[in-house]
């Protein structure tokens, strides 16, 4: 056989393990029914003349419930420069310019971000993800251990969830009633937005953060970006709760990054914690809240990076 002839055996080989590899990881299921995946929007940061250590692994961050790629772009563009490899940034399913689903379960997310990782051919990356993104990471992490090179999960907790989670359903329940029929312009659709919220939450950056969720539609029509309604019916049995996984383990690298105004990763439960993560690791970033990377970003930024950079 010759030179040419070997190489595309073995071409045609590696393509058929890839395609077998890709039917494998499609066969997580969630409640018994088969886990479609969706193709994620994504930002990439990367040098232009190509990674500086194309043999590192590329880093996927996906953000929390209401977030966008959008809200990552500073910092991704940080850790990328910081870290020099190649950052993705991802619209979780249902936000940003991601599709519209009527399925918000974690095994559909994570199986989003599984495609994903395969249509960029990545063998594997460390998967970064705050809050809802967070509970996503974990996820693949523990169904796809193989896939995850180090995990860092930011605020949030896969044994048990916040008081705190109540306020966002009732955001979500006023963002739900807010009508932008007749409304002229988008500064004023987000005023309105942000003049609604202001009844439920006292925080400035957080009704800034939600109203950036309007978008125009239509020369002089307005919607919210995301998939309000899925959201909302999804979020107290399939996003406010981490599922039952079982036995399953993910022992490779993990970072725990928690707010330390936050009650959403408490130090009670850290054995809990590492029964599914026996090498996870746990840091407080003082006067931070639940948005740890919004509140004190380079703190946030430093921490990570650290640890990433970890041979």
């Amino acid at each position: 056989m010759s030179a040419m002839c070997r190489r595309l055996t073995i071409t045609r080989s590696a393509v058929h393990r890839r395609r077998r590899d890709l039917v494998v990881k499609l066969q997580i299921r969630n409640n018994s029914d088969s886990v479609i995946p969706v193709k994620l929007a994504y930002v990439s940061y990367e040098a232009m003349n190509g990674d500086k250590n194309p043999a590192h692994h590329p880093i996927i961050v996906m953000h929390g419930l209401l977030g966008s790629k959008t809200n990552w772009s500073s910092l991704s563009k940080a850790i990328h420069q910081r870290t020099n490899r190649k950052v993705i940034t991802v619209d979780a399913r249902n936000h940003g310019d991601s599709p519209h689903s009527l399925e918000m379960t974690y095994g559909h997310m994570a199986q989003d971000i599984v495609r994903l990782m395969d249509d960029l051919g990545f063998e594997k990356s460390v998967l970064v993800g705050h809050s809802m993104g967070g509970s996503t990471m974990m996820y693949v992490a523990l169904h796809n251990p193989r896939l995850v090179e180090k995990l860092v999960v930011i605020d949030m907790s896969p044994v048990r969830t916040s008081p705190q989670l109540l306020d966002v359903q009732q955001l979500m329940r006023v963002m739900s009633t807010i009508n932008f029929e007749g409304v002229a312009t988008l500064t004023k659709a987000r005023g309105i937005v942000k003049e609604r919220l202001a009844k439920v939450t006292s925080s400035f950056s957080l009704r800034q953060f939600l109203a950036m969720n309007v978008v125009e539609a239509d020369v002089g029509k307005f919607k919210w970006r995301v998939n309000l309604p899925v959201l909302e019916q999804a979020f107290p049995n399939q996003i406010a709760v981490f599922p039952d996984v079982g036995s399953k383990v993910y022992d490779g690298p993990t970072l725990f990054i928690g707010g330390g105004k936050s009650d959403f990763i408490r130090v009670e439960d850290h054995d809990k914690i590492k029964l599914l993560f026996p090498s996870a690791r746990f840091t407080y970033i003082k006067d931070a809240n639940h948005w740890v990377h919004a509140d004190k970003p380079e703190e946030f930024l430093r921490t990570t990076i650290d640890f990433i950079n970890q041979p």
